[in-house]
Formats: C-alpha cells, structure tokens, sequence
C-alpha cells in the first residue's frame, strides 16, 4: 500500500491543479532481495572445494577456434623495417598490410639466418596499386570499398619503381583494387608501372596480380604485354561458390577467360589461387583444377580462409595441413608446373621463392616437360647440367 500525499493548488481560471508525490509504505524491496542473494549465493568454502562450478563461457564457442598453426610471430627485421619505411615515405599501398595478410613478417624479412643483402633478394613485397580503396564488396576480403574511390595518384607508377629499386629485392608481386569506375579498369596505369620497374630494375621478375578488368580483354592484353613475367588472376574458390563468395560482378568463367586470353598474348607462366574452408566439397575443386589446367594454367596455391573481421563470411571449417599436402599432390598429377598448397599459403606467398626455386633454377624440371616455351626449358636444361 502506498500513501498518497496530495497538495492542492489554488484554481486558476477554470481549471483545478493538483501535484501528487508518492512515498513508499515498507522498507526497500530491492535491498532486501539483494541480502537474501548474498545469503543463497556460494560461499569461500565453495570456491576452494574441489567441485567443479558452472562456468561463463565468452564469445562464439560454436565456431570452430583457430588451430595453433594458423598462429604466426610479431614481424620484425631489417628487411621488414627498411620496405615498411620506404612504403610510407612514399605513399605506397600493399596487400599485405590492407588485406591483413599472416605471412607479412615471414615475405617482408626474407630468408631467415641471411646476411641482408641476401635477405633483401628473398624477401616479396606485394605492392597494391590505385589506392587502398576497391570499388567492389567480396565477402571474404578487408580491402575497403566505395563507389567513387579517390582519384589515381599520377606519381605511382614512378614512386613504386623508384622504391622496388631501392630494396634490392629479386621478385616483386604488383596487384591492385578493383577500378570498375574507370574506362579502362586502371589497365593503363597498371601497365605504366610495369614498364617503369623494368627500365629501373630490369634484373627484378614483375608478378602481376590483375582483377578482371570487367571481362574486358582489350584491357587483359595490355597489362600482358607491359613486360611482366607473370599474370595472375585468383579464381578464389570453386564454380558453385562464385555467387556467395565473391563480388556479383565476378563470375568463375569471367575468372578462366582472363587466364586463357593472358597466356595467348604470350605471357609464359598464369598463375592462380584457391581458398579452402568456405564450404567447398572434393568434387567441386577437383572440377575447378580440371578447368584450370584445360587452358593452361602453371601454378595454383592452396590456402585457408581466415575471416577478417565479423563482418565477413563465417569461416565453414579448418583444413588440417595432411588435406593441404594432398591436393599439392593431386594438382602436381593433374600437370600444374608448380604447387604452392598450405594452411598459410597466399597466392603471393613467397612468391619469388617458389618462382625461382622452382622454375628459373630447374628444381621443377621434371613437371615442366612440355609446359613451358622451349626457351625456359633451354634454361633448365643447363642448370641440371651444372
């Protein structure tokens, strides 16, 4: 029961007024549930007996959690720090760090135990050129998107030449964010920085990691015949996974006509790469290497989808290293000249690495037999010679 206290004022006009203030009748309710709480609740006994007690369980625990050798080390280097200073001194971009990629310590520091000459010359960098800013939304990527995205940087093409000369490196990975809201998809501007870092540095091997250029072929043969050593396209994932993974303007066949045109222009390895962990089944990717190799394709990397940030595509599962080594296996039967597949396997991984190693050194040279231009196959000749 409450008591109600009422004050009435003095008429005004016509109307009559009143301010009403209620009191409590009993002590507080809140108060005394709260002792009884405490009385009920587990007591110092409780917490140092052996009974084990219900406990709180924090964030998703029914996704799957992160493997431990999925986990990488803090980079760190000369190497490292040296590409990390020059990259801002000269406002460059790179996928490395927009696309929060796990392997920027171990491709920017370069062979572990080398002197730094020798570091500098293992170590890849993969520059992202025309912004930090894609034009199109893939589930699976951190790259930021908009519509209308900055203007290109005219100075590019020259800044990034001047700085892959300056690091001594052997092998340079370029790539790029989607330009849908250019004529030509930034091809030109790609094309450009190529040849800038060919006249400066004309021992560094160019891996172009190229979009789609919406389809358009024109736009394809120009990047192909700018000067690089090889285009890359990633495919991403299988054929029935396309639609949900990546952007809608992106389709699996769009993917394999830029591959199939970029080797008719006369470029001499293709390259591509593949996600697992995004609901893929056997079959499905079996299908796409078969796809791959019928308009040749050279080399194929494997990697896991790791989930950026919670606003990406949820992570299907965690692909054990043993299914990693199969399918190298599997794709080396199937022809591809080289095979990069792991947990932490990029499609610029330790490209330099592989691509040296294994095809400009002869180390490959028993899966090259009829898969490259005979001149290359000259070159590996003389190194198994030697």
């Amino acid at each position: 029961m409450s008591i109600l206290r009422c004050t009435r004022l003095r008429p005004a006009a016509s109307y009559t007024h009143a301010r009403c203030l209620a009191t409590a009748s009993g002590p507080s309710t809140t108060k005394a549930s709260f002792r009884d709480l405490l009385a009920t609740g587990p007591s110092f006994d409780d917490f140092v007996a052996d009974k084990e007690q219900e406990r709180i369980v924090l964030g998703n625990a029914k996704g799957p959690r992160l493997p431990s050798y999925l986990k990488t080390s803090i980079p760190s280097g000369a190497s490292f720090n040296k590409i990390k200073k020059d990259l801002r001194g000269l406002n460059l971009n790179t996928v490395c760090e927009e696309a929060r990629c796990p392997n920027i310590g171990d491709c920017w520091g370069g062979k572990k135990g080398a002197n730094e000459a020798e570091g500098r010359n293992s170590a890849t960098a993969t520059i992202m050129l025309m912004g930090d800013t894609c034009t199109r939304g893939c589930r699976f990527c951190s790259v930021k998107t908009s519509k209308a995205p900055p203007p290109l940087d005219p100075p590019e093409p020259e800044n990034t030449a001047e700085a892959i000369s300056r690091w001594g490196l052997g092998y340079i990975v370029l790539t790029s964010v989607d330009r849908d809201d250019l004529a030509d998809g930034g091809a030109h501007h790609f094309a450009e920085t190529i040849r800038k870092i060919k006249q400066k540095a004309p021992h560094i091997l160019v891996e172009a990691l190229t979009g789609d250029f919406a389809g358009s072929l024109d736009h394809v043969s120009l990047v192909a015949k700018s000067g690089l050593d090889v285009y890359a396209h990633n495919i991403e994932t299988v054929e029935e996974l396309t639609p949900f993974v990546r952007d809608r303007r992106a389709t699996f066949r769009q993917s394999l006509r830029v591959l199939q045109h970029a080797k008719k222009e006369g470029v001499r390895i293709t390259k591509t790469s593949i996600m697992l962990g995004v609901g893929e089944t056997e079959e499905q990717v079996m299908a796409a290497l078969k796809e791959l190799r019928n308009i040749d394709v050279d080399v194929v990397t494997f990697g896991q989808y790791m989930r950026p940030t919670k606003r990406h595509m949820k992570v299907d599962r965690y692909v054990e290293p043993a299914e990693f080594d199969t399918w190298k296996q599997v794709a080396e039967d199937l022809g591809f000249l080289y095979v990069a597949s792991g947990p932490l396997v990029r499609s610029s991984y330790k490209a330099g690495e592989f691509y040296i190693e294994n095809v400009l050194r002869g180390k490959g040279s028993k899966r090259i037999a009829g898969t490259v231009l005979s001149q290359e196959s000259a070159v590996v000749d003389e190194s198994d010679r030697i």
